[in-house]
């Protein structure tokens, strides 16, 4: 299986924006309907690029690409469910679909393979409750 980075917490940062005075990030984005992000290609090649810097943010765009190393490093411990939710589902998309992407992703914000792993040990767990 593809390396699961960045993706899970890709998008899951996509509805983060700003962190919020309780330390969590702010569910301004949480109504986003992530269905038509990923059936576009327009939408989706929007975030990537502004995550890997090869074009213009939009504003919440700016908001993930800002929040993006915070919630890699401390697990998504800000994010809310529904975040956490979209998160795993733009990780699936982007690993089975948009292979490439994933890994300029992952070797950009994180390099260490650390996030990787951790999602890695969570999806076996995930399993053996199964």
């Amino acid at each position: 299986m593809k390396t699961v980075l960045i993706a899970h917490v890709v998008v899951a940062c996509f509805l983060l924006g700003e962190v919020l005075s309780e330390d969590k990030y702010t569910t301004k984005y949480d109504n986003v309907d992530i269905n038509a992000v990923l059936n576009s290609e327009r939408l989706l090649n929007g975030y990537v690029n502004c995550l890997l810097d090869r074009g213009a943010c939009t504003p919440d765009a700016a908001e993930l690409k800002k929040n993006l190393p915070d919630a890699l490093e401390h697990e998504c411990s800000a994010c809310s469910e529904k975040q956490k939710e979209i998160a795993d589902k733009i990780s699936q998309y982007l690993i089975d679909h948009r292979a490439e992407e994933w890994s300029l992703l992952e070797a950009k914000y994180d390099s260490t393979g650390a996030y990787r792993q951790r999602y890695l040990q969570d999806r076996v767990k995930e399993k053996a409750l199964d």
